[in-house]
């Protein structure tokens, strides 16, 4: 290119007009409008989760009612607004029973709160903590707890067929000083349409640390409590409970003792049974006991004076021809069968306990479906 020829032009800057969307001036306006926006679709959706809430346990509170039982609270307040649904009940005392539970039930809380959160609208939860009194027939239990929730499906029109329970630090009053539980737990399920052999009814559940009221030979510490059952079926129907057991032994009814561990001290208990009832309406059945720590057992009973250290040499020998070999670096472990008859049970054999009668409403003979 010589020096007297002109540079070539160059093509026109294009000019960007800004989006008169996206102006800065406006970007705050309208995240503010969205924001509105969102808080209005929360609040209608946590008014109608508050209604719902609200007509559910109206509903069942007159379906109760009507039943004949006594519902009493203060006056309900909702809450727990924005992403809970909460209904608090304050002095809640639920009272009923009928012919299923001679004397009666009695509940009072200081305030019962049902909780249903906008991320799970299927389950509810019920919460209820502080002192309460609960009565059964003429047996009074006051506790409090920490902490003591329950956790159950949320259908309409349909009664739950399994929940779960929770509890911290709960504290017990007997008649022979208090209980405490420093964390409990338990769940269910249930099938009404289950068939013989079939678990018409499951329960797993546990507690840990637990302090008895008074001493034992073992101490009053129990480290855990461990069980795991199934009732199977059918289930039958009736207000009378003395019938309805006739009429579940006599369709083959039993309750599986899956899993019943114990930790107390330096003993470990594992037991597995199968139990039912017999003509007289009294439990009857077979299992294995799996213990470790037994020698120490017999040590404690012996220093308690329970048995004497004759007695208890004896056991420690026949201990020693029954414990299995232990595995390197565990404790022997005695394993025995179980039986329960006539009320007696006995352990190898061997006759250790009489049982208790197990008191039935109403005449304990016949298996007729009865009222």
């Amino acid at each position: 290119m010589s020096e007297t020829e002109p540079a070539p032009a160059l093509p026109p800057k294009r000019i960007r007009r800004p989006n008169p969307w996206f102006r800065p001036g406006r970007l705050l306006p309208m995240a503010g409008g969205l924001i509105v926006l969102l808080a209005i679709v929360q609040m209608l959706v946590w008014n109608w989760m508050a209604g719902r809430l609200q007509a559910g346990y109206d509903a069942w509170a007159t379906l109760r009612r009507e039943q004949g039982w006594r519902i009493e609270h203060g006056v309900p307040v909702r809450g727990g607004w924005p992403f809970t649904a909460t209904l608090r009940l304050p002095e809640f005392r639920l009272l009923g029973g009928g012919a299923s539970l001679p004397g009666g039930l009695e509940w009072s809380a200081r305030a019962v709160t049902l909780r249903v959160a906008l991320h799970s609208p299927g389950e509810l939860r019920i919460a209820a903590g502080g002192p309460q009194r609960l009565r059964l027939g003429a047996v009074e239990v006051p506790f409090a707890a920490d902490r003591l929730t329950a956790v159950l499906p949320l259908q309409a029109n349909v009664i739950p067929r399994g929940g779960e329970f929770e509890a911290s630090r709960l504290r017990i009053g007997t008649a022979s000083g208090g209980l405490e539980i420093r964390s409990a737990y338990l769940t269910f399920d249930s099938r009404m349409t289950a068939i013989e052999g079939e678990p018409a009814v499951t329960l797993q559940g546990g507690a840990h640390d637990v302090t008895l009221p008074t001493p034992t030979p073992l101490g009053r510490q129990v480290a855990m409590l461990r069980l795991d059952a199934a009732l199977t079926g059918p289930l039958p129907g009736g207000r009378n409970p003395t019938h309805r057991a006739a009429m579940w032994r006599d369709a083959g009814g039993t309750l599986e003792l899956r899993q019943l561990d114990l930790e107390f001290g330096p003993v470990t208990a594992r037991t597995a049974a199968t139990l039912a009832l017999d003509d007289q309406l009294q439990p009857m059945g077979a299992g294995t006991l799996r213990l470790t720590g037994a020698e120490a057992l017999l040590d404690a009973l012996a220093q308690d004076g329970l048995i004497t250290p004759r007695n208890a040499g004896l056991a420690r020998r026949v201990v020693g021809v029954l414990a299995r070999p232990p595995a390197e670096g565990e404790p022997p472990q005695l394993e025995v069968p179980l039986t329960l008859e006539g009320r007696s049970l006995a352990v190898a054999r061997m006759p250790v306990a009489r049982m208790p009668v197990l008191l039935w409403p109403g005449p304990t003979k016949g298996s007729g479906p009865g009222p």
